[in-house]
C-alpha cells in the first residue's frame, strides 16, 4: 500500500480511463465537456505552448482522449535459448511493475537481455527460445485484444523510404485508427500527432534512406512514436529511442514520453546510456546485467540503494554511468564493499607467508556480489507488492481478456488504402531516370539491329524470330529479378504492421501484388512502341494490340515466379541465386537454341513462360508460322499459351501467399 500511496498521481491521472470505458474500443472522439472528469484529465505537457528544443518554436499542446488503464506485472521471467545445442539462459528470473503513468527504464550493458524482455512483455518475442515466468496486463495473461492497446517502437527505423512524415502517418492513421471515425477525423488527428511531435517543418518532406535524403535521425524517431502514439495505446513499448542522437534530442525524446504517460499511459523503454538529465526523468528503473536483476524500483532511489550496500562513486560521475560500471563489474573510481573485499582476499590469500596482496575483485565476483545482495535486501520485499490486489474493477481487468481481433477498417479499405501507398512508396524507383533510360536505350538498340527487318526469305524471318524471342526473355528476365526483393526488403515492415495487428495478410497481398501492374507495365509501353515500329514489324493496330498483350501476360507471369521465390526464401542472396538459375533453365527450353530436346527433359518448356510467350510472338506476327520456327510443335489459335500462362500468373501468385502465411504462422 506504501508503494500505492507514493504513485497516486499516476492513479488519479489513471482514474478518468476506468470511467471512460464505453470509448476504449474506439479510443477517440468525445468531446472533452461530454466526460465528467475531463477537468482532472492533465494536459499533454506541462505548459500551454511547450518549446520544440530542436525548432526553438513553441508546439501545439495535444489534448488526448481517455486511454485504458493497464498494469503490467512480471514475476520470475526466464529465457533460455539453444545455441549449437546447448541451452543458454538470457534472462535468469526477472521481476518487476509499471503502473500508468509511470515511464520504466530497462537499462544495462550491451547483452545484458534488455531486448529480449522488452519483446516478452509486449508480446512480440520471436525464435525458437523458451520463455518461463508469468506476465500479467491487469492481472490478466496476453491476449489478441491487447494489440490493439499495445504500441512497440524498434530500435531500427522501419519506415518506408520514399513516403513523406505526413503521408506516413496518415496512412498509419486510415488504417489503425477505428472505423468509426471519419477520414477527416483522422486526418485531423495526424495534424494533432504532426504539431505535437514537432514535425510540422519537415512534414512534406521524406523519410530518407541509405540513398534518399531525408529527415533527420531525430525526426525520424519521432516518426516512428508518431505512429504508435496515433492509435492512443494503453502500453508503449520503446526500445533504446534515444540512440544514435544527441543530447539536446535525446533529452527532447525523453521528455515527449514523459509527457506520454502523464496521460494515464504506462510508458516502458530501454536505455544504453542515458545522460544524468534523462536519467532523471525516468519514474521507475530495473538494471540488468548478464541476464540478471541487480536492481529494480525507483531510479531516485537507485543511488541510496548502491551506496547502502558499500558500492559508493570515488568521484562526481552520471549515475546511469556508476550503474553501468556496476552491471559491467568494473570497481575503478568505485568503493569495493567490506563483504567483497574480504571475500576477494580469502579467496587469493597466499598459505605460505599468510600475507594479503592487493587483489582486485573480478567482474564475476562483483556480478554474483549485486546479485546477492539484491535478492537478499529488496526482491522479496518487491515480489510481495506484485501480489497485491490492483485498484481497478473486475469489469475493467475483463476488457483485456477478449481474444477476438478488432481491426480498424474493412478488408476493402485495408486494400485500398495499401494500393494507394503501394503505388507512392515504388513510383519513385519504378519510373527513375535510371530504369527509363535502360528500357529506352534497350529498346533503340535493338530498333537499330534490326532496322525494318523483311521476313521475306527464311533467312531473314529466322533474323526476325530472333528478335521475338529476344521481347520473349528480356521481358521474363526482367520482372522476375524486380520482384525478387519485394517481400524480403519489406519484411521488417510485414512483421511490424502484422504485429501491431494494421491489416489483413490477404489485403496486404493483394494490394502489394495489384500496386505494382500499373508501374510494371508503363516501361514496356514505351519499349514495344519504339521496338515494334523501329524493327519494321507488322503495323497494324491488331497486330500491335496483340504483341503488347502477349507481352503484359510475360511480364505478370514472371512476376508471380519473383514473387513466389522471394516469399519463399525471404532471402536476397538465395532468393536470386535461385532465379538466376530458373531464368536461365526457362529461357534454354524456350524453343529458339536447342531445337531437339531430349524426352527425359523436354517437359521444362510446358512450365516455361518464355517458350509460351515466343509461341504466341510468332503467333501473331507470322500466318502459318513456319514449322521450323516451332520445332515441329503444332501452334494452333494460341489457346493453350495463354491458359498456360494464365495459370502460371494464378499458380504462382497462390505459392507466394501461401509462403507468406506460412512463414507469418511460424515466426507466430
Amino acid at each position: 500500500m506504501e508503494d500505492l500511496v507514493s504513485s497516486g498521481a499516476a492513479l488519479s491521472r489513471a482514474s478518468s480511463a476506468s470511467l471512460g470505458f464505453s470509448f476504449t474500443f474506439t479510443g477517440f472522439t468525445p468531446p472533452p465537456q461530454d466526460i465528467t472528469s475531463s477537468a482532472e484529465l492533465p494536459p499533454f505537457s506541462d505548459d500551454e505552448n511547450t518549446m520544440d528544443i530542436e525548432a526553438g518554436t513553441p508546439r501545439k499542446k495535444l489534448m488526448t482522449e481517455p486511454t485504458l488503464p493497464i498494469y503490467l506485472k512480471f514475476a520470475e521471467v526466464k529465457y533460455k535459448v539453444a545455441v549449437k545445442g546447448t541451452p543458454r539462459e538470457i534472462l535468469t528470473g526477472i521481476s518487476g511493475s509499471a503502473a500508468p503513468g509511470e515511464v520504466l527504464a530497462l537499462m544495462g550493458p550491451s547483452g545484458s537481455g534488455k531486448t529480449t524482455l522488452l519483446s516478452i512483455l509486449g508480446g512480440r518475442v520471436t525464435g525458437a527460445g523458451a520463455v518461463e515466468g508469468c506476465v500479467s496486463y491487469n492481472d490478466e495473461p496476453y491476449g489478441k485484444s491487447l494489440k490493439r492497446r499495445i504500441g512497440f517502437v524498434t530500435q531500427d527505423d522501419v519506415l518506408f523510404t520514399h513516403l513523406t512524415v505526413k503521408e506516413t502517418l496518415t496512412y498509419a492513421a486510415l488504417l489503425r485508427l477505428p472505423r468509426t471515425m471519419t477520414r477527416q477525423q483522422k486526418e485531423e488527428r495526424t495534424m494533432d500527432i504532426i504539431y505535437e511531435l514537432g514535425l510540422e517543418r519537415c512534414q512534406d518532406t521524406m523519410i530518407g534512406g541509405s540513398f534518399v535524403r531525408g529527415v533527420s535521425g531525430g525526426e525520424r524517431k519521432r516518426v516512428c512514436i508518431g505512429n504508435e502514439i496515433i492509435v492512443n495505446p494503453s502500453l508503449l513499448f520503446l526500445d533504446e529511442p534515444t540512440s544514435g542522437l544527441d543530447s539536446t534530442t535525446a533529452l527532447r525524446i525523453i521528455q515527449l514520453l514523459h509527457d506520454i504517460a502523464e496521460d494515464g499511459k504506462t510508458v516502458i523503454t530501454t536505455i544504453h546510456q542515458p545522460s544524468s538529465r534523462l536519467f532523471h526523468k525516468f519514474d521507475k528503473l530495473i538494471l540488468l546485467g548478464r541476464g540478471s536483476l541487480l536492481y529494480f524500483g525507483k531510479a531516485s532511489e537507485a543511488m541510496p540503494y548502491f551506496q547502502s550496500i558499500g558500492c559508493t562513486p570515488l568521484i562526481a560521475m552520471n549515475p546511469a554511468e556508476f550503474l553501468l560500471d556496476l552491471a559491467n563489474g568494473n570497481t575503478t573510481d568505485v568503493s569495493v564493499p567490506s563483504e567483497l573485499d574480504d571475500k576477494v582476499h580469502m579467496e587469493n590469500q597466499n598459505p605460505q607467508n599468510n600475507t594479503k596482496n592487493d587483489y582486485k575483485p573480478s567482474a564475476q565476483d562483483v556480478h554474483e556480489y549485486l546479485v546477492d545482495a539484491y535478492e537478499n535486501r529488496v526482491a522479496y520485499k518487491e515480489k510481495n507488492k506484485l501480489l497485491d490486489p490492483l485498484p481497478i474493477s473486475d469489469d475493467l481487468k475483463a476488457t483485456i481478456t477478449s481474444s477476438k481481433r478488432e481491426w480498424g477498417t474493412s478488408w476493402w479499405q485495408q486494400y485500398s488504402i495499401l494500393f494507394c501507398r503501394g503505388i507512392k512508396e515504388r513510383r519513385h524507383d519504378y519510373l527513375s531516370w535510371m530504369r527509363i533510360t535502360q528500357v529506352i536505350a534497350t529498346s533503340v538498340i535493338l530498333g537499330l539491329l534490326w532496322w525494318h527487318s523483311d521476313p521475306s526469305t527464311p533467312k531473314d524471318l529466322q533474323d526476325q524470330a530472333g528478335l521475338l524471342f529476344f521481347i520473349a526473355v528480356f521481358w521474363g528476365f526482367f520482372p522476375v529479378f524486380t520482384a525478387i526483393f519485394t517481400f524480403p526488403q519489406e519484411r521488417a515492415m510485414l512483421n511490424k504492421e502484422r504485429a501491431a495487428d494494421m491489416y489483413k495478410l490477404s489485403a496486404y497481398f493483394l494490394a502489394r501484388t495489384t500496386s505494382d501492374l500499373p508501374l510494371d507495365l508503363f516501361l514496356p509501353l514505351i519499349f514495344m512502341v519504339i521496338v515494334y515500329f523501329m524493327a519494321g514489324l507488322k503495323a497494324t493496330a491488331a497486330h500491335f494490340f496483340f504483341s503488347v498483350l502477349t507481352v503484359f501476360l510475360s511480364i505478370i507471369a514472371a512476376q508471380g515466379l519473383g514473387l513466389a521465390i522471394g516469399a519463399t526464401l525471404l532471402d536476397i542472396k538465395k532468393a536470386t541465386t535461385l532465379a538466376s538459375v530458373t531464368v536461365m533453365t526457362f529461357m534454354l527450353a524456350g524453343g529458339f537454341f536447342v531445337k531437339r530436346v531430349p524426352p527425359f527433359i523436354s517437359w521444362l518448356r510446358y512450365v516455361s513462360f518464355n517458350y509460351h510467350t515466343y509461341r504466341l510472338l510468332l503467333k501473331v506476327q507470322y500466318h502459318p508460322v513456319p514449322d521450323f520456327l516451332i520445332n515441329a510443335i503444332p501452334l494452333d489459335n494460341g489457346v493453350t499459351e495463354v491458359a498456360a500462362l494464365v495459370a502460371m500468373i494464378i499458380g504462382y501468385r497462390v505459392l507466394a501467399y501461401v509462403s507468406l502465411r506460412r512463414t507469418k504462422t511460424s515466426a507466430s
